[in-house]
């Protein structure tokens, strides 16, 4: 192929991909980064050599035509939730295009005050991480916090499938995820990671469900497979195309063994209709996050 026709080609996926809407990625204190980078790294063969402070994540993220990054923190145990939400509302204020979201823990004495202060501080939505925090998605002791979710209309993002360690947990999958859905219809919610490793069941839900939501992080990466053992093509192109209202996309950055590229390079390399493309790069996000009216985030 001549150097201007993969020139062209390279153009073509960049176009494609900005500008683009992050929505899954974690900014936190540096200790409790690197505490987090390490449990990962003794859970799987992963190594990390990603930057965690935030100047140094949006450099990332800018260079690759991210215009908005989400943020989703979690707090792995009671009574820490308060203060990572009021940092992380901290750190959005001083950058032109975090978007933060909240998180609680369901053993907090006062989860729907925990929620209820962060989203009047500015937080976009709210994070539940089930396996972290072990907690079904729909769990009682949650029932406040959702209940706040619901009246302020702010989606929320759960870790609520089973990859890439959490096959034996009784806190995430289908199943259990259907339970939400069922006493909670009216929530936006996102499952990220594709849902996988049961993503038909959780299609079907994004199919049945308008408010349920799916992110690509780290299932559609083109290093999928020796990550978390998931073959991205599985999803086939007609999928993306019949559910892009429903996909977003999202990386996990900085929580992520691999260069920041990999995560978009094999969807970028499906050749998707530019319409699916600014679905799930933009526009899906848009809607999820509610910001569609925000000139800020509005391409030409």
């Amino acid at each position: 192929m001549p150097v201007s026709d993969r020139s062209t080609d390279a153009d073509d996926r960049a176009t494609a991909f900005r500008p683009a809407i992050d929505a899954h990625t974690h900014l936190f204190p540096d200790r409790l980064a690197a505490a987090i980078q390490r449990t990962l790294s003794a859970e799987t063969d992963w190594e990390f050599s990603t930057p965690t402070a935030r100047a140094d994540i949006e450099d990332v993220l800018r260079s690759a035509g991210v215009e908005a990054y989400v943020t989703l923190p979690y707090a792995h145990e009671p009574g820490l939730a308060s203060d990572l939400n009021d940092w992380l509302l901290e750190q959005a204020a001083d950058s032109d295009f975090l978007i933060p979201f909240a998180t609680v823990h369901p053993d907090d004495e006062e989860p729907a005050a925990v929620v209820r202060e962060a989203f009047e501080a500015g937080a976009r939505g709210l994070k539940i991480h089930c396996p972290v925090q072990e907690c079904r998605p729909a769990d009682s002791r949650l029932e406040p916090a959702l209940e706040v979710a619901a009246a302020y209309d702010r989606p929320i993002t759960y870790h609520g499938g089973t990859a890439p360690m959490y096959e034996g947990s009784p806190y995430v999958g289908a199943d259990v995820f259907e339970e939400l859905l069922e006493s909670y219809p009216g929530l936006r919610v996102c499952c990220a990671h594709m849902g996988t490793y049961e993503t038909d069941r959780f299609l079907a839900f994004a199919r049945e469900y308008d408010g349920v939501y799916l992110d690509t992080t780290f299932a559609m990466s083109t290093s999928a497979p020796e990550t978390m053992g998931f073959d991205p093509s599985s999803i086939s192109d007609a999928t993306l195309v019949e559910c892009s209202g429903s996909i977003m996309y999202g990386s996990d950055f900085p929580n992520i063994p691999y260069p920041y590229r990999n995560e978009r390079a094999g969807l970028l390399e499906r050749d998707l209709p530019q319409e699916t493309a600014r679905d799930i790069f933009y526009r899906t996000a848009c809607e999820y996050l509610g910001l569609e009216g925000d000139a800020m985030l509005n391409p030409d």
